[in-house]
């Protein structure tokens, strides 16, 4: 715990045997309470492998349900579990497992509810090997999201990502998207709530085993991160009323 708070680890994983257990041995044991994976309905032996390695819930689903659901189903058993701070990390070791005391020293403290670690500040995208059409994509939608969601993050693409209780309580992150547009999704009802977010820099890899979306799903992606935030300006202009930004009961 810190400072009282139950701390967990929340791993969304989709054929991560590879690399689950290099990402799980570098997870700060001494400050984490509990991690929970969660299969989703991986061809490989990943659940079999988190079980051996020491991870005590395992959530494997029958069905690929997508990576909005996965974490659906991770954020949920978070919050049946007592946790207080939640961070979400990606298995496939892309996001170093390093940075997890700073975020949860920065919501332990009360300093912000939300932390995200960001590849764009400094230059850790472009060093860590990002391909130049994702960095430029991401810099041009987190322009336009900036402008219509009206706040000022250096990315919005992050899969690096922490959550005070209180934030995961009080948005409807269950009625979001199954599908990767969940990330920006969850943090439009982040911003609309009210919850400020901290950012931290955080150096990436790009390897054979790292997960990674193809060119068409990109393309679909980002259509879907602009119809979110379009929907976000309607919404706090008034000329919108979505069910998405509504509190969960």
């Amino acid at each position: 715990m810190y400072k009282g708070k139950k701390v967990i680890v929340v791993l969304p994983a989709y054929n991560a045997e590879l690399t689950l257990e290099r990402t799980y041995n570098e997870i700060p044991m001494d400050l984490v309470d509990e991690v929970i994976l969660c299969d989703d309905a991986s061809s490989d032996n990943t659940s079999k492998l988190a079980a051996q390695i020491g991870i005590k819930h395992v959530i494997v689903h029958q069905k690929n349900k997508g990576y909005g659901g996965n974490q659906k189903s991770l954020y949920n058993k978070s919050l049946e579990l007592g946790g207080d701070i939640v961070i979400m990390l990606h298995p496939d070791y892309q996001y170093t497992p390093k940075l997890i005391p700073a975020m949860v020293n920065i919501i332990g403290d009360e300093l912000y509810p939300v932390v995200l670690g960001s590849r764009i500040l400094g230059k850790g995208a472009l060093k860590g090997g990002m391909p130049l059409y994702k960095y430029f994509a991401n810099r041009f939608l987190t322009f336009s999201q900036n402008l219509l969601i009206n706040y000022k993050l250096s990315e919005y693409h992050t899969g690096y990502r922490a959550f005070s209780r209180e934030v995961l309580t009080n948005i409807s992150f269950n009625t979001n998207s199954d599908d990767f547009v969940f990330d920006n999704e969850m943090l439009s009802q982040i911003v609309y709530a009210g919850f400020d977010i901290a950012e931290v820099t955080c150096p990436t890899k790009y390897f054979e085993e790292a997960s990674s979306i193809n060119f068409a799903r990109s393309s679909k992606y980002g259509l879907g991160v602009l119809r979110v935030s379009v929907g976000h300006f309607f919404q706090r202009i008034g000329l919108a009323n979505l069910a998405m930004y509504k509190k969960p009961k």
